[in-house]
């Protein structure tokens, strides 16, 4: 096993020998700006007891270039992963010299050069192990110590941390600065971001608390930073946790930096968040994408309590975390922002992920086993995440609420900047409540899978039986004809068949209210009305459950794929909730795709892209609906150019756009790709469009619509940059796979399915798991047999764990399409 690849057992032994009293972590970034310079000076002083002579500090850098053990220089050993130090004393001071390198795959210390000016702008990302790519450190969550970070950056940059500067020393062409010491953290949370930031502030204030407030953002996004309505859902997140938590917010401070070419959605650095970019809104957006925003805000903030100042041991409980944070961003955008509606988006389309990622053959329990880190980095998924947070949403029910939130504060002051486990949390939540949860964490947190409910007669009907707590709506016409609640019927089922009395109803929806976690069907007679009223379920939430329903029905081969596309393609364009209108949209493109034989999926591209274009033109202008059928319609024309030619008039200025419709950077560079994939426009076409959006956004889609043009030349210099262009970004890599496959033009790209298969080892081999991940993932050949991924998995028993469950995964993504196809046929 490779040395960078540490394990469960291997930390555990050595927390349990050493304990961390500080570090002091100083990097020099003063030619950050010079793109030649690829590497940065980094000094590490950490003070330790050790019960052993010998232990190994984590490094992923350039190299080290000494090492001094209690002011005594030793030799270094170091083997690329792990620095080796023996001569330890009881106390100890270790000081490493070394020189780190700037990311350009969004792991430890990204570098991005900004087009439009010329900035230079960095910041870090660990999660889950890559500080030890900017410093010398104990990479492990449970090994939590207080820092002193120092960097040394360019006069007039934002340079900030965790913490507030203490001291700034500036020569004019250079600052260093000093920050404050921070509280106990783990490493994978400290965080530095420096570079010329736009900057914005603001304060928070609660009985004597006052927590400084900062946004920040490139520069040239500065325009588009609608700092008020950021700081709004952060202050009322702030003052719903310090109400519901009762522990004050103990970070000092809160900025948020929305950073470029970033992995994630956010990380939840304390004192210190980041967030994508994507999240600072070039042109118009839907509620869905401010409310998305608002839940990501929250669920990053309650962070700060959950994961931050109570943190797992080891990576088997990031649920603890995560679930927990999913969880509260959702309760807290209901409860204390205008979104009261949350739980629709998250009952619709979190869940979809979880039941995605729960009916995968690599499915785990929420508490996993992670044997090492590189099944930790694959372990931030809709298990982790969604059903998490939906089987915690259950356990408020069981527990209650008082009393869970009773365990939850107690849980804080006696944890307080330390390391817990699933039965640290247990014993505090069961203690008010007078529950044993043990059978319920059995049950829900031990186990993998799921249920799914049917009514069969007068009996619900479960599969993979469970203790479930849930409700039966019966909704019936009222006077306007809507359909509308009539009654609810709430029960507890365990076992595989439970009696329940229901008076008949046109619409019988089980889990209404969505308080568990379950697939649901829909009986012959509700689908039934479904399928001529849908339109008429007055409810938000009902609606988000039927079609959650109605979608993986069609994903299980349950219900045929056409009379999905049918109620999609019919009563889409009536749904007023953006969360739903996006996901039903995104799903029934997928559904024509993939999971439609040839033929039919022939006719229904054409049907889509019409229902789609005639949407676009009927939707109020300037309205959500609006744009979100704008969005459909340039994805469906990536497949089908009938209307390339309208859609090049409007691009070029010929026609006039739909009224109302903005057409935004990124709303040009979706329908330029669509007509690039349909052989539509040219490369001298796409060049003309990036002269007058030459940005970063710009750049990136420029680079996806000439990967998308649909000629043998084009996709195999894409297919040659994906593999073998190491100076890709990770952004610019996504780019250039999600353009080789852009139309789905199998004609062109069927051929290099062996050579996928060849390479696979290597490309884990030699590049970062992050970049591996997309590649593997992203060039997985979408065939029409199983055999070239069988044979390799059998071939390679021996392969990466990692590499494995990614195959695995992608394995089973398309045998679910080829068997839907064939029921289909």
């Amino acid at each position: 096993m490779p040395t960078a690849n540490l394990t469960r057992s291997e930390t555990a032994a050595r927390s349990a020998a050493v304990t961390v009293h500080d570090y002091r972590v100083e990097l020099d970034l003063s030619g950050a700006r010079d793109q030649d310079l690829a590497g940065f000076a980094t000094t590490t002083t950490v003070t330790f007891d050790a019960t052993i002579a010998r232990t190994w500090l984590d490094f992923l850098g350039h190299s080290v270039e000494s090492v001094t053990v209690n002011g005594q220089s030793v030799d270094v050993e170091y083997d690329g992963a792990r620095l080796t130090v023996g001569g330890l004393s009881a106390t100890n001071v270790v000081v490493v010299r070394a020189t780190g390198e700037y990311s350009r795959s969004g792991e430890g210390l990204h570098r991005f050069l900004d087009p439009v000016d010329g900035a230079t702008y960095l910041y870090t990302q660990y999660e889950p192990a890559d500080a030890r790519r900017v410093f010398a450190c104990f990479e492990q969550p449970d090994m939590k110590a207080p820092f002193t970070f120092v960097v040394t950056a360019p006069s007039g940059w934002e340079v900030v941390s965790n913490r507030p500067a203490a001291v700034i020393e500036d020569d004019g062409a250079h600052q260093r600065v000093e920050f404050s010491l921070t509280l106990p953290i783990s490493t994978y949370i400290t965080a530095v971001a420096a570079g010329p930031y736009h900057r914005v502030e603001s304060s928070w204030t609660r009985g004597e608390l006052t927590i400084p407030l900062g946004v920040l953002c490139r520069v040239s996004l500065a325009g588009y930073l609608d700092a008020d309505t950021l700081f709004e859902v952060t202050k009322q997140g702030l003052d719903f946790f310090a109400e519901h938590f009762d522990y004050p917010y103990p970070w000092g401070k809160y900025d948020q930096v929305f950073v470029p070419e970033y992995n994630l959605g956010a990380m939840e650095n304390p004192g210190l968040v980041t967030f994508t970019e994507a999240y600072v809104f070039r042109g118009a957006a839907t509620a869905a994408q401010y409310e998305g925003r608002a839940n990501t805000i929250l669920h990053e903030m309650a962070h700060m309590w959950f994961g931050d100042l109570v943190t797992m041991v080891w990576w088997d409980d990031l649920w603890l975390k995560e679930s927990f944070a999913d969880f509260m961003g959702a309760l807290a955008s209901v409860e204390a922002t205008e979104w009261t509606d949350a739980w629709v988006a998250f009952a619709n389309r979190r869940k979809a992920w979880a039941y995605l990622q729960d009916q995968l053959p690599t499915t785990h329990p929420i508490v996993a086993d992670i044997p090492d880190l590189e099944a930790a980095k694959l372990n931030f998924d809709g298990i982790t995440y969604a059903k998490g947070a939906s089987v915690l949403k259950q356990l408020v029910a069981y527990v209650g609420r008082d009393e869970f939130f009773t365990g939850v504060r107690r849980y804080f002051r006696t944890r307080a900047f330390g390391n817990t486990t699933l039965a640290d949390l247990l014993t505090e939540l069961s203690a008010d409540s007078g529950r044993d949860l043990a059978g319920w964490a059995r049950a829900w947190l031990q186990t993998s899978g799921m249920s799914t409910l049917t009514l069969d007669g007068g009996e619900i009907v479960q599969t993979d039986p469970r203790p479930h707590r849930l409700a039966v709506g019966l909704y019936d016409f009222d006077a306007a004809g809507d359909l509308a609640l009539r009654e609810r019927v709430e029960l507890d089922i365990v076992e595989e068949r439970t009696p329940v009395a229901l008076a008949p109803a046109p619409l019988r929806l089980l889990n209404d209210g969505d308080l568990t976690y379950a697939k649901v069907r829909l009986d012959a007679d509700s689908l039934a009305t479904v399928e001529r009223s849908l339109d008429r379920v007055t409810d938000p939430l009902a609606r988000g459950l039927i079609w959650s329903a109605l979608w993986n029905a069609a994903r299980d081969g349950e219900l045929e794929v056409g009379r999905y596309l049918t109620m999609a393609r019919d009563f889409a364009p009536a749904e007023t909730n953006m969360a739903l209108l996006t996901a039903v949209l995104s799903n029934a493109s997928f559904a024509v795709h993939h999971y439609l034989p040839e033929a039919e999926r022939d006719r229904w591209r054409d049907e889509w892209l019409e229902s789609c274009w005639a949407t676009l033109h009927s939707s109020e202008p300037g309205s959500g609906a609006q744009l979100a059928w704008a969005r459909a319609t340039a994805t469906a024309a990536t497949f089908d150019g009938r209307h390339a030619a309208d859609i090049r008039s409007i691009l070029l200025g010929d026609a006039p756009a739909p009224e109302g419709l903005p057409l935004d950077p990124d709303l040009r560079w979706a329908l330029w790709t669509a007509l690039a994939a349909t052989g539509a426009a040219t490369a001298a076409d796409l060049n003309a469009e990036l002269a007058h959006d030459d940005t970063a956004s710009g750049r990136t889609a420029h680079r996806r619509a000439l990967a998308a043009r649909p000629d043998a030349e084009v996709k195999a210099a894409a297919w040659a940059s994906a593999l073998g262009d190491t100076t890709l970004t990770n952004d610019h890599l996504d780019a250039v796979i999600t353009g080789f496959r852009a139309g789905g033009r199998r004609d062109l790209i069927a051929r290099y399915d062996d050579e996928y298969f060849a390479v696979l080892r290597t490309v884990w081999e030699q590049r970062s798991i992050e970049i591996a991940r997309r590649i593997v993932d992203g060039l997985f050949p979408a065939g029409d047999s199983l055999e070239p991924v069988d044979a390799w998995l059998a071939d390679h028993a021996d392969a990466p764990g990692a590499l494995r469950r990614l195959i695995i995964e992608q394995r089973d993504h398309l045998a679910r399409d080829l068997r839907v196809r064939a029921g289909a046929s």
